[in-house]
C-alpha cells in the first residue's frame, strides 16, 4: 500500500510505501525535509504531523519526548505513515541539489591526529566525483547491512581525496577496524551525499561554529568553503575538548585566526590535566558562547558535536541569548549507544 504525503507550508507531495519511513521516502523523492542522524537521536527531522496517523518507531526520549507526541509532534526519520498524511515542516532548500550515489572507494591515507582520532582518506574511482555540499556527510555501507556516518571534512572546491575524521569508540565494530586492520588501499563503498549541515549563503548575518571533538569535521569544511566563496562574513569557531589533544587541528585553526581578517577562534577545554599546561579558555564550550556574545539575536549558529553539547547550545541559545530558533543549524553525532532506544 502507498500513502500520499503533503508538505506544509511547501504544498509540496510526494508517495510513500507502507512501511518506509516517512523521512526516507522524502529523500527519495527529493524533498528537502531537514535531518541529521536517521536513526532518532538528535531531533532534526523533528515536524508536525496535521493530518493522518503514524507509528512511532524506537526513539531517543530527549529527541522527542511524550508531551510533543500528544501536541502531534513526531519524528520523521522514525514515523511509519498509517494514512495519507499532511505534515508540517520547514524543508531545506538545496539539500537535495546533489544526487544521493552508492559508490565504492579506496583508503589512501590513515593517519593518527590524536591518540583516539583518525584522518581518513578516500580515493574515488577514476573520471568519478561527488558532487557535494560543505557540511554534508557520507555512510560506509557495511557488510551486516549497517551503516556509519561520518562527516566530509574538506570542502567540495579541494580536487584532491576525500577526507574524514573517525574517532575510536572502542568495541565499535567499523573503528576497532579503523584503528586495528584498515589498511591503505582497502576498498569501502559508501552512500552520499547526506544532511542537511551547509552553508546558507543567502545571509549575511555574523556566524558563531560550535564544535566539540571530530564534530570539528564539517565545520572545517564549512571554513574551506567560505574561503572559497571569497567570503568576509564574521565568522567565530569555538571548539571544545575534554583534553587540548582532543583539538587535534588547533594549529590549522590558529593559521585561519592569522590570515583571514573575518575569522577568530576560541579554543575551549572542559577537563584539562595539570601536565597539559593549558592557560587558555576552560569549562563547557557552549557556555563560553553564552559569556562571549549573550545577545546572539543577529546570529547564525552552525552547531556540530556531542548530542549534549547540540542540545544544550539550541535550548540556551534560543531560550536566553535571543538566536532565532531557525537560525540554528545543527549536525549531532550519534554513536550506537545514543541510537534509537525502545
Amino acid at each position: 500500500m502507498t500513502f500520499q504525503i503533503t508538505v506544509q507550508p511547501s504544498s509540496h507531495h510526494y508517495e510513500c510505501e507502507q512501511d518506509d519511513t516517512v523521512l526516507a521516502a522524502a529523500i527519495r523523492h527529493g524533498i528537502g525535509l531537514p535531518y541529521g542522524c536517521k536513526n532518532g537521536a538528535c531531533g532534526s527531522c523533528k515536524g508536525k504531523v496535521v493530518e493522518g496517523t503514524i507509528r512511532h518507531m524506537p526513539h531517543q526520549p530527549r529527541a522527542l519526548s511524550d508531551q510533543e507526541k500528544l501536541q502531534g509532534y513526531a519524528l520523521f526519520c522514525c514515523a511509519v505513515p498509517q494514512s495519507d498524511l499532511v505534515i508540517e515542516a520547514r524543508e531545506v532548500g538545496g539539500s537535495t541539489e546533489y544526487p544521493i550515489r552508492k559508490m565504492p572507494t579506496r583508503v589512501t591515507g590513515i593517519r593518527r591526529a590524536a591518540p583516539d582520532v583518525v584522518v581518513l582518506t578516500l580515493q574515488l574511482p577514476a573520471n568519478e566525483a561527488l558532487a557535494y555540499r560543505a557540511g554534508q556527510y557520507l555512510e560506509f555501507l557495511l557488510r551486516d547491512g549497517k551503516r556509519r556516518a561520518y562527516s566530509i571534512s574538506n570542502a567540495p572546491s579541494y580536487s584532491g581525496p576525500l577526507e574524514l575524521h573517525i574517532r575510536h569508540l572502542p568495541g565499535g565494530v567499523f573503528t576497532d577496524h579503523v584503528f586495528s586492520t584498515m589498511k591503505e588501499r582497502d576498498i569501502l563503498r559508501f552512500e552520499g551525499p547526506l544532511g542537511t549541515f551547509f552553508l546558507r549563503e543567502d545571509s549575511d548575518k555574523p556566524i558563531v561554529m560550535l564544535a566539540s571533538g571530530t564534530g570539528f569535521a564539517p565545520v572545517k569544511a564549512l571554513v574551506e568553503h567560505m574561503i572559497h566563496l571569497g567570503s568576509e562574513r564574521p565568522t567565530v569557531l569555538y571548539w571544545g575538548g575534554r583534553r587540548p589533544q582532543d583539538l587535534y587541528m588547533h594549529e590549522l585553526c590558529e593559521q585561519w585566526a592569522r590570515e583571514l581578517p573575518w575569522f577568530s577562534y576560541v579554543p575551549v577545554i572542559s577537563d584539562a590535566l595539570p601536565e597539559d599546561a593549558w592557560t587558555g579558555r576552560t569549562g563547557y564550550v557552549h557556555a563560553a558562547v553564552m559569556q562571549d556574545i549573550p545577545d546572539l539575536s543577529q546570529h547564525q549558529v552552525y552547531a556540530c558535536g556531542a548530542p549534549v553539547m547540540v542540545d544544550s547550545a539550541r535550548r540556551d541559545y534560543v531560550g536566553q541569548c535571543g538566536l532565532p530558533a531557525d537560525e540554528f543549524y545543527a549536525d549531532a553525532f550519534t554513536t550506537e549507544a545514543d541510537a534509537a532506544q525502545p
